[in-house]
Formats: structure tokens, sequence, C-alpha cells
């Protein structure tokens, strides 16, 4: 399980940013009070190096932080992600229930 969710901690991080803006280690943190993991620091700090290459958030320095906030583009990334999950999940029910 924790390969899965580390090869997906883009979409994590994207329904993190989707309420508000947040800085690194506050998503490191968020990510293991959420959903129960915690991630690599060098591992998040990369994703979100890539989410921004990506245009699927933008950052913004202040105090010596940098504050990621979700772009319209990642808003649409994270809405196509969360349709192909629950697609997933509801497949997943289906083949269990006709298994059983």
């Amino acid at each position: 399980m924790t390969r899965v969710q580390r090869e997906n901690l883009w979409f994590f991080i994207l329904v993190l940013l989707s309420s508000h803006e947040r800085y690194g280690f506050e998503l490191r943190r968020l990510i293991n009070q959420e959903f129960g993991f915690w991630s690599g620091n060098v591992t998040a700090y990369r994703v979100l190096y890539d989410l921004e290459k990506s245009n699927l958030v933008s950052a913004k320095t202040t105090d010596r932080r940098k504050y990621y906030t979700i772009t319209e583009l990642g808003r649409a990334e994270l809405e196509e992600a969360r349709g192909f999950f629950r697609s997933l999940l509801a497949e997943s029910k289906v083949d269990g229930a006709s298994e059983g």
C-alpha cells in the first residue's frame, strides 16, 4: 500500500491544496494526519516541483516559506483523477459482487 500512496502523492497534495495554500512541511504533516502515511521529505518536495513545472500548482515565497496554491489546471486534473478513482472503486465493487 505504501508504494501506491507514494506513487499517487500528487493526488493527495492536490486534494490538500484544493482548500487553501500550504507550505511543504505543512503538506507532509497533513498527509500523515489526513491520509495516514508519511511521505519522504525529498519525495514531497520533488512532487511539488513536478506539479509546479506542470502548472498544476503555483508557488510564492513569503517570510522564507514557499507556499503552494492549486491552479485552475490543477483543479481540472484533480477532478479528472477523482472521477477515475470513483470509477475504479465502482468497478471493483461490481467485480467483487459478481465473484461472491
